[in-house]
């Protein structure tokens, strides 16, 4: 899968679960994330996933979470977190994400390659 913000483009591998099979499934998908936390882009989908909550413990810069059953997370910073969250996948090489999405809401395109 791709995620595409402005003109650069991030190669996203997916979970091997229901939850990611069904956010590909809503692909193309444009979705204007907002701001949170100092450290990822949120955005409610327009219905559920299923869900496989986990309680990772430590978020990494590149991960791309569901919180809830129905808000995708992209996180562009690591750090350890007490929230639970179903895995949908993770940035190949997440270098250079944080300066991408910059600090405030941003355009984010997911595309199947």
């Amino acid at each position: 899968m791709l995620m595409t913000i402005g003109e650069r483009r991030f190669v996203i591998t997916l979970a091997d679960n229901e939850a990611a099979r069904a956010f590909a499934s809503l692909l193309p998908l444009t979705l204007d994330m907002e701001e949170l936390n100092g450290n990822e882009k949120k955005k409610e989908l327009p219905q559920a996933l299923p869900t496989s909550v986990i309680r990772p413990g430590r978020i990494n810069t590149g991960d791309l979470l569901l919180w809830g059953d129905r808000t995708v997370v992209v996180f562009y910073q690591t750090f350890n977190s007490p929230y639970s969250y179903t895995s949908l996948g993770h940035i190949d090489d997440p270098a250079g994400l944080e300066q991408t999405v910059g600090r405030g809401d941003v355009r984010v395109v997911f595309s199947k390659n």
